[in-house]
């Protein structure tokens, strides 16, 4: 297990869970935070013992929004002190994309799980956004509260908050700012399940099996980018043109074969093909492919 920046990391089974964890701060966010943030999602996009990506808060609240004990200079974009918040351009802080949590979850090629154990506000519930699944808790308060301060969403939100929820009730959350509880994000969409606390991370587990057990980590990755980028293309026409290629590139290849193989002889199948090494020439349209790090465990 690593503590660094607010983060704490640790895998188990395939399994990386990050931790939000300044539980004294009810998790608010900082940049160093989000920069441990980017930092794990990428090495878990590059390491091949990962399946799967789960990230909560630890305490009561998963993330109580940005930290603001500096005041409204915590804001202050233009200034020495602004932050980032996901998106890679924070002045003075040596922030790219490589730092940028939004990018790194986006461009991950193993599937994501956000568990909500608690408060979720702010750029607290918008780096959620990115991830594939989100459930929380019975304990979740969640709000997109930017025209309460303010400000405008953040981190990438007026692309993806709609994409998730539809636009009418996006514009609903966004234009009121105002707080909502874990059964009124189920019924707007933007989470698949509230659980009790104590069964959240168990229940966020069992949804990531369901999604690497007998599956090859090749086609996770490669499903994952189509399904993220070609949803909202103007035509079919930009997906047929994608899935035709890649299913060439993988038709003849090792995975296929144990698949196949695997459905004949009625057993698990044991991909061959790895993420570090087996995605395909222009995977993802062209984005940089993970690098290798190193995180303990």
């Amino acid at each position: 297990m690593m503590a660094q920046d607010g983060v704490t990391v640790s895998t188990e089974a395939g399994v990386m869970l990050i931790t939000l964890d300044r539980p004294e701060k009810l998790n608010a966010y900082t940049d160093a935070m989000g920069r441990a943030l980017a930092r794990a999602v990428r090495s878990a996009s590059a390491d091949d013992a990962v399946r799967a990506i789960i990230i909560t808060g630890a305490g009561r609240a998963f993330c109580a929004g940005a930290d603001v004990s500096a005041g409204a200079e915590a804001f202050d974009m233009a200034g020495a002190g602004a932050g980032n918040f996901g998106n890679g351009r924070g002045r003075g802080r040596g922030a790219g994309r490589e730092d940028s949590f939004i990018h790194a979850l986006f461009e991950a090629t193993k599937p994501t799980i956000a568990a909500i154990n608690g408060p979720a506000v702010g750029v607290g519930i918008t780096l959620t956004l990115p991830c594939d699944v989100r459930i929380c808790s019975t304990n979740a308060r969640i709000g997109f509260v930017f025209a309460r301060r303010g400000l405008v969403p953040e981190a990438g939100s007026a692309w993806f908050l709609p994409r998730l929820v539809g636009l009418p009730q996006a514009l609903r959350w966004c234009l009121s700012g105002r707080l909502f509880d874990a059964e009124a994000a189920k019924a707007g969409g933007l989470v698949s399940e509230v659980v009790f606390p104590g069964e959240l991370v168990d229940r966020a587990r069992a949804i990531a099996a369901e999604m690497t057990q007998g599956t090859a980590p090749v086609a996770i990755a490669m499903t994952r980018a189509m399904l993220w980028r070609l949803g909202s293309a103007a035509s079919p026409d930009d997906a047929l043109a994608v899935d035709a290629a890649w299913n060439i590139a993988l038709g003849a290849g090792p995975d296929v074969k144990e698949g196949v193989a695997a459905f004949l002889e009625k057993r698990e199948p044991a991909f061959p093909g790895r993420v570090s090494a087996d995605l395909p020439p222009g995977y993802p349209w062209g984005a940089p492919k993970p690098r290798r790090r190193k995180v303990a465990s």
